[in-house]
């Protein structure tokens, strides 16, 4: 099963991940992170198919993808 990890502190909340996923499974969290920032979190629910665009569009490198 995939899985996506989001590092909630290289974060910065721009937005990109959740705009790009064709499955819409990314938000953006009501916590923030270490630098005041609402940072991106995925939403597991057994539709993603790793698709990778989330970590492609990210700027900062902040998603990693497993298959």
């Amino acid at each position: 099963m995939p899985k996506i990890t989001i590092d909630r502190n290289k974060c910065k909340g721009c937005g990109l991940c959740i705009e790009y996923c064709p499955l819409k499974m990314i938000k953006m969290s009501e916590e923030i992170n270490e630098s005041g920032i609402h940072f991106a979190v995925f939403e597991d629910n057994g539709r993603c198919t790793a698709c990778s665009i989330c970590a492609w569009v990210c700027p900062d490198a902040a998603i990693e993808v497993y298959k």
